[in-house]
């Protein structure tokens, strides 16, 4: 079968790989019928994170069970599934606590020697825990609803994680620190989910704003640095917002998510650092300001974002701007690394 690999930084290819195959009677074979480059995918791509050369791409994908084995009761040959982009064994304390990424046994796919999901099909593990039944099967879903299942493996969940951890709620002003697909989710969660009366997206990109307005946010700052604090400060009576969602992980987007919350107020961080921001620990005690960051625990919240859009009342697709074919997936990691794209489909 096909499959990205990454090589070097900055080279990415497709080439021939083994197929997969079962490997416990927890696992399932997984056909990908949709996958899509991630914003730590450019890590390595940009040589800020090292891989091993010819190691798989991909953590978010969709598709078909092609073969389960013989513990497996939950996913059936045929259905169409929707997994997050790590997974845990569903059984052990953490699991049961809602905090798969905590699973001694956890993983992540196309980290290591995990199978990635940029390939036409994948071993999953712990298919009960993991794989959610999107209902109908492939037939049930046009383009645009395939894409909508295929953001609630990452960036939907990862986006609306930091407006929890930010404590967002009915009639909440917000403040999004990131115009990425998680900072745009994290809009769209904040609204549409959680209930913000008000979000302020800092964006300095056109579409990215506009995409923005559509996910409701009712103001954007394009301005940075100093001129963002101002901005933000006039939008919010001079105190600043009660919750920030900071989705970057710069040391600048760092300084402006505390510069943007209130005294009181709480920062949700889901942006992985690039660097190692420096926190204050006596100014955030003077100003009362709490910080929570973590990984996305995307399974505790997979079963209602599905239930979303199979409702047609989440429409999170929306950050796909673009889809090739999985041959073209260098082109892809070529296109968000010049931020041509915000996040790019990709179609076996």
């Amino acid at each position: 079968m096909r499959a990205a690999l990454y090589i070097d930084a900055g080279s990415v290819i497709v080439d021939d790989v083994p197929d997969p195959v079962i490997q416990a009677d927890t696992d399932a074979i997984v056909r990908v019928v949709r996958s899509c480059v991630c914003g730590s995918d450019l890590w390595s791509y940009r040589d800020t994170f090292k891989r091993e050369p010819r190691s798989r791409y991909g953590h978010e994908f969709i598709g078909v069970v092609e073969q389960v084995g013989s513990a497996v009761q939950t996913a059936k040959v045929g259905d169409l599934v929707v997994a997050p982009f790590s997974y845990g064994c569903g059984t052990c304390w953490w699991c049961e606590q809602g905090l798969p990424t905590s699973c001694p046994n956890r993983g992540t796919w196309g980290i290591g020697t995990e199978d990635g999901g940029q390939g036409e099909a994948l071993r999953t593990p712990y298919a009960d825990a993991n794989l959610v039944v999107a209902p109908g099967g492939l037939a049930a879903y046009d383009d645009a609803g395939l894409l909508d299942l295929l953001a609630c493996t990452d960036v939907m969940a990862t986006g609306l994680h930091g407006a929890v951890m930010a404590g967002v709620g009915e009639g909440s002003t917000a403040v999004v620190v990131g115009d990425g697909a998680v900072g745009l989710s994290a809009v769209l969660g904040a609204t549409q989910i959680l209930g913000a009366e008000r979000v302020i997206l800092l964006s300095r990109n056109p579409a990215r704003q506009e995409l923005g307005r559509r996910f409701g946010a009712t103001d954007v700052v394009a301005e940075r640095g100093e001129d963002a604090k101002r901005a933000v400060l006039e939008l919010t009576d001079g105190h600043g917002a009660a919750h920030v969602i900071e989705a970057v992980g710069t040391a600048q987007s760092w300084q402006t998510a505390l510069d943007a919350v209130s005294d009181g107020g709480m920062i949700g961080a889901v942006g992985v650092p690039h660097t190692a921001p420096t926190l204050d620990s006596k100014t955030l005690l003077v100003r009362n300001v709490g910080v929570r960051l973590g990984i996305c625990p995307v399974r505790r919240y997979l079963d209602d974002l599905v239930g979303r859009v199979v409702a047609g009342t989440l429409k999170p697709g929306a950050v796909f701007d673009v889809t090739l074919p999985l041959e073209q997936t260098p082109e892809a990691y070529a296109l968000m690394d010049r931020r041509e794209a915000i996040k790019v489909a990709l179609v076996p």
